[in-house]
């Protein structure tokens, strides 16, 4: 038990003075920051959620007793509640049908698991990706006017610093930045939050603690209802006012969770290629560095849940039934 809460107590602490190396304000603190959830996510897949809770809650009253509430609240909010409810969620499993008895003389055989599929984790993920963006939005107003305009103010008071000589282009820039962040910061939050689970998977499978059998990314798929969600999040974006902003954040994270898909539906169709891991290696960089291409990913994955791309693909690729006499 003491050193269950000793790992606990680690974790919390390496993940508290990642988040608070940001005010340092050196370039590697934002990294550091961003992997913040690891320690966490790791303590919460290796040793179970309730150690990832124990050294969430230590961190944030560390954090608030440092440097006050705000940053206790942000901690638990965007940090400690994702790291334990997606390691939680990595964990959980159900019997899969009825187990039939066993002779006496046989040893009990225990009975096949069915774990949380990947694709409802990456709707979780893209929902705390929301969720974490429209609260860091309501902190700096709760109407569309005061939080647009407190962006555009923070902007031009950065470029004003980097470039005292700036001109009328420089307000276009600026608006358009703050149409794009409110989009642009969960796609930001679901990619970070999805590089430290697979990180924290990967560090826990390599160390043998991982629970689970590896999962096969391939098949990762979201659940159908959340192509209605994103129909209802894209026709809320034109209403106006705070219900839009909320909406075009929801549509971002949920296009970011059908280009991770797509990407899935990348692998799964180059399977008969010879040259495939060029392929693949080459899509990869082109979306790292340019980001745009992205955009064919997202439509790879809507394509593949309205079509069933993946499956009629495995369909051809299976040998045709032997002929019957």
């Amino acid at each position: 038990m003491m050193a269950f809460g000793l790992i606990a107590l680690i974790a919390g602490a390496a993940s508290a003075l990642m988040f608070a190396s940001i005010i340092s304000g050196a370039l590697i603190s934002l990294v550091l920051f961003y992997l913040a959830p690891l320690p966490l996510m790791v303590a919460s897949i290796g040793w179970g959620p309730l150690c990832a809770s124990l050294g969430g809650i230590a961190a944030a009253l560390g954090l608030g007793a440092l440097f006050g509430l705000p940053y206790c609240i942000a901690f638990a909010l965007t940090v400690a509640l994702p790291a334990w409810w997606l390691g939680h969620l990595v964990l959980l499993s159900r019997p899969v049908g009825a187990a039939a008895p066993e002779p006496a003389a046989e040893p009990p055989t225990e009975p096949a698991l069915e774990w949380y599929p990947v694709g409802r984790i990456l709707l979780w993920i893209a929902g705390f990706a929301t969720l974490t963006t429209i609260a860091a939005l309501l902190t700096i107003g709760t109407d569309a006017e005061t939080i647009t305009g407190t962006l555009r103010r923070g902007l031009m008071r950065l470029l004003r610093a980097a470039d005292p000589q700036s001109s009328g282009e420089t307000d276009q820039f600026v608006g358009a930045l703050v149409r794009i962040l409110p989009a642009g910061a969960p796609i930001v939050a679901m990619m970070t939050l999805t590089l430290n689970l697979w990180l924290s998977t990967k560090v826990t499978a390599t160390s043998g603690r991982l629970r689970r059998p590896w999962p096969d990314l391939m098949t990762a798929e979201l659940p159908p209802m959340t192509l209605v969600a994103l129909c209802v999040a894209l026709a809320l974006c034109f209403t106006g006012g705070l219900l839009a902003i909320a909406a075009q954040i929801a549509t971002a994270a949920l296009m970011m969770g059908y280009a991770l898909t797509g990407f899935a539906v990348l692998h799964t169709l180059t399977l008969a290629l010879k040259s495939r891991t060029f392929w693949l290696g080459s899509t990869y960089a082109v979306v790292v560095v340019f980001g745009w291409p992205v955009i064919a990913m997202v439509i790879l994955g809507l394509a593949d849940a309205v079509f069933g791309l993946r499956e009629r693909f495995l369909r051809t690729r299976q040998p045709p039934p032997l002929p019957t006499s």
